[in-house]
């Protein structure tokens, strides 16, 4: 029988994904053995504390284990973290060197969210992809600058290592663990059970564009906000190098480095979350969003806005906006 540990950070972290994690698990289990097979799963929860609160006491977790008492384990699943980082990876530095001792001797690790941000701590991200929520990206990559972080990808799957975007994503997470350990029939049984709607691939479309503010380069920060004040226009990169008095190569590359995307990329996401904000609140239709934030070829804007959103214009408007649809 394989083992699956479940880990419970110490400090005030987020319960659901803990829960969650457990429950659908523990239905897999359930529903392998209800098919004349034995249970998959040995399912403890482990931490460093015999008790852990959450939301100033008002739940407690009391898990099954101390890590010291795995020897080994077959897949480790990281919840998410609230919202101070840096603090839960310096409260969990034991439990970090254990997730990485354990994945050297073979274990599987999948980070919920946030829990990213503990994986990483390890160093088993360095140099390769992952994902977490979209709000944090910015404070992720400052801090783990050797990751090749996606915040568009709802799952990453690398060397034995999974990661998630955000918040109840995770739930998506655990559905592809279960149909990767147990099988497809499995996975769809606890989709039906927990109505869970399969085989979501991209975040993207949830995800608010504000702009990676956090670096040092005080011209970018002049040019982004030049750009976000002008998100009805046609802004050219030349305009843009001339108007902050450098090199167009150099331009590009200090902006690159900075935000991660080119100036170009970085207008597209301006533009593209002013459309999204207007299909939201606006009977407007899409020809005329679409000029408003300064596209002129229906093609052309339909292919930006499904690049970043991973939704057409009319299934976007569709989803997030029941009055455009009357």
């Amino acid at each position: 029988m394989k083992h699956l540990t479940i880990i419970v950070p110490d400090g005030e972290n987020n319960l659901s994904s803990i829960v969650g994690a457990y429950k659908i698990f523990t239905r897999a289990n359930a529903y392998w053995k209800e098919t004349g097979r034995n249970e998959l799963f040995t399912i403890q929860l482990a931490g460093i504390s015999k008790e852990v609160e959450f939301y100033d006491g008002l739940f407690s977790v009391k898990p099954h284990t101390h890590i010291s008492g795995i020897v080994k384990t077959n897949l480790i699943i990281i919840p998410s973290l609230n919202h101070n980082y840096q603090k839960a990876v310096e409260d969990n530095e034991l439990l970090i060197g254990w997730i990485a001792k354990q994945y050297r001797n073979g274990a599987e690790i999948a980070s919920i969210c946030t829990g990213a941000f503990m994986l990483a701590s390890s160093g088993l991200l360095d140099g390769k992809t992952c994902s977490t929520h979209w709000a944090v990206a910015d404070n992720f990559r400052n801090m783990f600058p050797k990751v090749n972080l996606q915040t568009d990808k709802l799952i990453t799957d690398e060397n034995g290592i999974y990661t998630n975007g955000g918040a109840y994503s995770f739930l998506n997470l655990v559905l592809y663990l279960i149909e990767k350990y147990y099988d497809r029939q499995a996975a769809v049984f606890c989709s039906k059970v927990f109505q869970i709607e399969m085989d979501r691939h991209s975040q993207s479309a949830f995800t608010i564009f504000k702009g990676q503010k956090l670096h040092g380069d005080e011209m970018v920060r002049e040019a982004q906000a030049y750009i976000e004040s002008k998100p009805y226009e046609k802004i050219s990169v030349e305009h843009l190098s001339s108007r902050f008095s450098v090199g167009r190569r150099n331009f590009d590359r200090r902006f690159i480095k900075a935000t991660g995307n080119t100036p170009v990329e970085y207008a597209q996401r301006v533009k593209i979350e002013s459309a999204k904000k207007a299909f939201e609140t606006s009977r407007k239709t899409i020809n005329e969003v679409m000029y408003e934030v300064g596209y002129s070829d229906v093609k052309a804007f339909r292919e930006v806005f499904r690049k970043i959103t991973g939704m057409s214009p009319l299934e976007y408007r569709g989803k997030y906006n029941k009055e455009a649809l009357a």
